[in-house]
């Protein structure tokens, strides 16, 4: 396992976020986390997912020359997930964090390489603290939120379809946005190649034409996108479909490119 932060010494997973900052030499930067889960441990009943370094990769280089501090952590436990959010609520930021969190999964939750579930509800939580106050968080979830497509295509695998729950969008903080790959109850694709989610992400965030734009269009053109120009292929599953799922309490307008390319335009 690799992560590329410390662990918050001494605190559980569940510990409440404190209402202040940590001091760091990069709070004049946006932040990017990638939370990458690819192998599994031994014994542990889901499948490695092949594409998720591809897709960790590329998010690493198109988020960089977007203005983003990145940092990638792959194949952690549950606890250590939970830890890592708790420690990045409390990280100054510029004007937006956004996380990442590629996964097995279900609806409000991803699983650690342990196997453990990882509640969505919770990490979006952590974040509802002084320190995030007026600024933009955006969490962008690639995983299944059901089992409804887990027949011949490696998918995100899911457990039992369930209804999205209204305490889950309560859970979401004000200035937040969440773009998962799939509605309630559907599978997120993911090949070797990666997933078609986050890959479509950052084809337009790479595009001129579409990296400027306000986040809540540009999740409205990779909705279309993935809506109408992807399908997946094989004996079973050939013409089946993905639509991504967008959540936002957003209260301004976020940009995810820096303000000099902005003031270029």
């Amino acid at each position: 396992k690799h992560s590329c932060a410390t662990p918050v010494q001494g605190s559980p997973p569940h510990c409440q976020v404190a209402n202040r900052c940590v001091m760091d030499a990069r709070a004049g930067s946006n932040r990017a986390v990638v939370v990458s889960v690819a192998q599994f441990d031994p014994g542990v009943s889901l499948g490695d997912r092949a594409g998720a370094q591809k897709d960790a990769k590329r998010l690493h280089g198109t988020l960089s020359r977007r203005g983003f501090e990145v940092e990638l952590h792959s194949d952690l436990s549950g606890d250590e997930i939970y830890e890592l959010f708790v420690q990045e609520s409390r990280r100054p930021v510029k004007d937006c964090f956004l996380a990442v969190l590629s996964s097995h999964g279900e609806e409000d939750c991803v699983f650690g390489a342990d196997g453990k579930p990882v509640r969505l509800s919770r990490i979006f939580a952590y974040f509802d603290n002084e320190c995030m106050e007026n600024k933009a968080k955006v969490f962008l979830i690639q995983a299944c939120r059901g089992d409804a497509l887990d027949d011949g295509v490696e998918v995100d695998s899911a457990g039992d379809a369930t209804d999205c729950s209204f305490s889950l969008h309560l859970s979401v903080p004000v200035d937040t946005a969440v773009m998962y790959a799939t509605p309630p109850g559907y599978g997120a694709f993911m090949s070797p190649l990666g997933s078609v989610f986050l890959q479509t992400f950052c084809t337009l965030l790479e595009d001129e034409a579409h990296q400027n734009l306000e986040l809540t269009r540009l999740m409205t053109r990779l909705s279309h996108r993935v809506a109408y120009t992807f399908q997946a292929k094989g004996r079973e599953l050939g013409g089946k479909k993905e639509m991504p799922c967008f959540l936002t309490r957003l209260t301004r307008e976020v940009f995810l490119s820096s303000e000099s390319e902005r003031e270029d335009l």
